[in-house]
């Protein structure tokens, strides 16, 4: 199992090993012990109101469950199968139309099965937040391959 932290290792697993997550192009710009940082590109095909070009929940939903995900692998610096068990999110506001979303994802206490994270997505201020979020994720939730593992098969680099 890959022992290597960095933000290029983490691309590569999304890139690779989360296809959806690669084709709405989600990016990550921080990571450290403490959490990380990702950001979903403004796409007009993700509006929901093709209208006025708001966002679709759902889009900034993948962005955090991610990066909330992500946040796991970083805190406990190993890879391993997870699952989202509950991922509640509060949205507190509609995304700016062609605004970029990021979302800052922390891992806050992990037990022997659970992880648990808080989330938040914004634009340029994460005091001034697009939604809100508490995800809780199940450890080894599965004897198949981590997500690294399954990046390299797909031709990751590490």
């Amino acid at each position: 199992m890959s022992t290597e932290f960095d933000i290029n290792q983490i691309q590569n697993i999304i890139d690779h090993g989360i296809p959806h997550c690669s084709e709405i192009g989600i990016r990550v710009h921080d990571m450290d012990a403490d959490g990380v940082v990702f950001s979903l590109p403004y796409q007009e095909r993700f509006a929901g109101n093709p209208v006025n070009g708001v966002l679709h929940g759902g889009i900034i939903t993948t962005l955090i469950d991610t990066a909330a995900g992500m946040c796991i692998y970083a805190r406990l610096r190993e890879y391993m199968p997870i699952a989202t068990l509950d991922l509640r999110i509060d949205y507190l506001k509609p995304a700016t139309p062609g605004e970029d979303v990021f979302t800052r994802a922390t891992c806050y206490r992990v037990t022997r099965q659970i992880a648990f994270t808080r989330a938040i997505a914004y634009h340029s201020d994460p005091e001034d937040p697009i939604a809100n979020s508490v995800g809780t994720f199940m450890l080894k939730s599965t004897t198949g391959k981590s997500l690294d593992e399954a990046a390299k098969e797909k031709g990751a680099t590490s």
